[in-house]
């Protein structure tokens, strides 16, 4: 009996020792109302920033549940799995607390004024996806314990004063689609990075590369007087043609060669000496865009990889010409196939109209919500919509589209577009916004219904936007049939086009407020695609495998033709913002 007494009395002296050791041991991190090592964590990192935006106002140590907090983000557990402070003028040291977060996948610090070690303790969150803390003044060494984060898929370093070597377990990571560790003051010897693409330009004092397979993805090199003639404007997962090739695979820009033009440029079809295809965009006016912005948008436009964006495979740049060369597209575009005449059925059936539209819809959500800084395409119309082999929706034009910065909703430039596709507070104001965008969508959709046909002047007494006056009217009448395309010959769902038609009057209401995002948009087409049975063509079936394919097929084509300038394209699509 005594025994017992005394075990239970020396346990429950063991028990409370340990709790007062780990009390003492974490008492920094306990709130007020309770344990939350994640509530303690953000406010660490919170006190060790200058929050000038004051941004991180919301952020309270008496909370117990951090998920409603700005730029937090949690899984449906309650856990915190991104935290996304990007471009707000954050200055101090990033808190090595950061370390305590240990269920976060995404971590977005770029473009603010963070400075400092990058803290090791990072390397300890064992879910890390996605780490961007470029562009900031973050300085030190890159801490080799990123090493350990056998889930990152995407790592980005560059713009910040970064120094030492890149530490061999970074360079071994083989998961990694994209490595960027460019313009930092890294030096030794570059060693062979297992990263898909990566870029390590913009370090002038980092060695050779240590084999000739790193050689060939477009690392920096030590020829100091060569570096910035040859490698300043090197994109490691773009080719760089000469103006000399483009001018051959083009026949001279042979009119004959001309797929179409619009308010950037004139785009070409080029073919390579072993038959590759190619579209050559030959912009309108080289001088708008100095080097400097040139290689910026360059550079996130080729980032910006999804199976339903078009690929920018390669740029060309002189004093005088500005080029951007992407895949070609066998079947044109949606606006090509809407106006053929003389078949006997139409390429677009009302099935693969609905796809049409679904892919187009994942592909500017893509660019608004999961690309960083988003991307708005201004000019959203079946004419910017391309078909490849399988009649899969690939977004096009969005090359020279403003990047726009976190910081703002909304962005003032002069006004570009297709008259009809334009949303009202962009051609009264210039300002555009992704509601421009979904307005566009909303005009798109009825072009897939209509054939493009009830779009047309006609006779020239009809003002192309008095479309949606005719649609409202013809929706209040329930006599939508007569909208729908006539070489369909009736050969479509009565229901699906009702919800199509809702869809497009709630994308192209006056007020941008007013209007879905395209989150919302995509959500409506995934059940009305869902729900009636039908499923996506073959290509769409095909996902990521038939974006890798067409990438996979360029890449060696390319690289087989011009093998002193070859380039590895691996296909990646982001699964959530870069």
């Amino acid at each position: 009996m005594e025994n017992n007494c005394v075990k239970k009395l020396l346990f429950g002296f063991c028990f409370v020792c340990f709790c007062m050791s780990l009390a003492t041991a974490s008492d920094s991190l306990l709130s007020p109302k309770g344990v939350n090592f994640e509530v303690a964590a953000l406010m660490s990192v919170k006190r060790e920033m200058k929050d000038e935006m004051s941004v991180m106002d919301g952020w309270d140590i008496n909370s117990v549940d951090p998920c409603t907090w700005n730029m937090v983000s949690c899984s449906t557990e309650g856990f915190v799995i991104s935290l996304a402070m990007v471009s707000t003028d954050l200055s101090g040291m990033l808190s090595p607390s950061i370390g305590n977060l240990s269920h976060i996948r995404t971590l977005l610090l770029q473009n603010n004024l963070l400075s400092g070690p990058i803290p090791a303790a990072i390397g300890t969150l064992s879910e890390l996806q996605t780490l961007d803390l470029s562009g900031n003044q973050f300085s030190g060494d890159i801490p080799s314990s990123l090493g350990f984060l056998t889930h990152l898929s995407y790592l980005r370093l560059n713009r910040n004063k970064l120094s030492g070597q890149i530490p061999k377990l970074v360079a071994d990571l083989i998961g990694l689609s994209f490595l960027d560790l460019s313009f930092n003051n890294l030096s030794g010897p570059t060693p062979k990075i297992q990263a898909k693409g990566y870029s390590v330009t913009g370090n002038s004092f980092l060695g050779n590369p240590s084999s000739p397979d790193s050689a060939q993805i477009g690392v920096g090199v030590s020829k100091p007087t060569n570096v910035q003639q040859d490698y300043e404007f090197d994109i490691s997962h773009l080719k760089r043609f000469s103006f000399r090739e483009l001018q051959i695979a083009t026949s001279n820009f042979s009119s004959k060669n001309i797929l179409g033009q619009g308010g950037y440029g004139v785009v070409y079809k080029g073919c390579l000496p072993n038959r590759t295809m190619m579209a050559v965009k030959r912009l309108r006016d080289p001088n708008f865009t100095g080097e400097v912005q040139f290689q910026t948008e360059v550079e996130m436009i080729g980032l910006a990889l999804h199976r339903n964006l078009l690929r920018l495979y390669g740029f060309c740049m002189t004093p005088n010409e500005r080029l951007l060369i992407y895949p070609f597209m066998p079947n044109g575009s949606v606006a090509d196939r809407l106006r053929e005449t003389g078949r006997e059925k139409p390429s677009l059936d009302w099935d693969r109209r609905l796809c049409i539209a679904l892919g187009a819809a994942r592909g500017l959500l893509y660019l608004h919500e999961q690309c960083n800084p988003k991307i708005i395409h201004r000019d959203v119309k079946a004419a910017n919509i391309l078909l490849d082999a399988s009649y899969e929706a690939v977004v096009g034009d969005f090359g020279l589209a403003k990047l726009l910065d976190r910081r703002e909703s909304h962005v003032t430039t002069a006004v570009r577009g297709t008259v009809g596709h334009i949303a009202p507070e962009y051609l009264s104001t210039g300002q555009s916004s992704e509601k421009t965008d979904v307005f566009g969508f909303g005009i798109l959709l009825l072009e897939l219904i209509t054939g493009q046909k009830a779009l047309d002047a006609g006779n020239g007494q009809v003002q192309k936007g008095m479309i949606l006056d005719l649609v409202r009217t013809l929706h209040e009448e329930k006599r939508l049939e007569v909208l729908v395309d006539r070489d369909l010959k009736g050969c479509f769902d009565a229901i699906e086009l009702e919800q199509c038609v809702e869809l497009a009057l709630q994308c192209t209401q006056s007020s941008p407020i007013l209007r879905p995002k395209m989150s919302d948009v995509l959500k409506i087409l995934e059940g009305l695609v869902g729900q009636s049975g039908h499923t996506e063509t073959e290509g769409s079936q095909g996902g990521t495998n038939l974006f890798e394919a067409r990438a996979h097929d360029f890449s060696r084509t390319c690289s087989n033709v011009h093998q002193e300038s070859s380039f590895i394209i691996e296909a990646m699509q982001l699964s959530g913002p870069r």
